[in-house]
């Protein structure tokens, strides 16, 4: 079974959407057993929130299923549980040394495979800033396909 944690700046925007739509690929192709996929913050400043609801009315504009969420912080027990842990954007990476340790991040970027990666080659808009959800979902849409896609190449 392949881990995938998404990691956003509060986990009520990006990566709970990149989640979501993420369950919905897999079990809409089926593959659900193949993987395990949650999200988390960087920060604290949302935890125990559920998603924001601009984005809950994006995701249900596209027929993706919302299953019960409360924002969390990441921790150095999802680093050792998950195989990949997707990015939202660069800051999001700097972020998880005051989580994690710039230690543990030294350690990762050197693994010929790192867990900790950004999502795509470029940030994902950030909806809460923006205030475009809809580039957000395309955004994620392309990154979900592109991750399934790789998955597929190794077999």
């Amino acid at each position: 079974m392949k881990k995938v944690l998404f990691v956003c700046h509060g986990n009520i925007c990006r990566s709970v959407m990149a989640e979501m739509v993420m369950r919905h690929m897999v079990e809409q192709s089926g593959q659900e057993h193949l993987w395990e996929i949650d999200s988390c913050a960087t920060s604290r400043e949302e935890i125990g929130n559920d998603i924001y609801p601009p984005a809950k009315r994006c995701l249900s504009a596209h027929c993706v299923p919302i299953t019960h969420h409360a924002a969390r912080q990441i921790t150095l027990a999802d680093y050792a549980h998950f195989d990949l842990i997707l990015c939202m954007e660069n800051y999001n990476i700097r972020n998880l040394a005051r989580v994690l340790g710039n230690d543990l991040l030294e350690q990762d970027a050197a693994l010929p495979e790192p867990k900790i990666r950004r999502f795509l080659n470029r940030d994902v808009a950030d909806p809460w800033y923006t205030g475009d959800f809809e580039v957000t979902y395309r955004d994620i849409v392309e990154g979900v396909e592109r991750l399934l896609g790789d998955e597929a190449m190794r077999g």
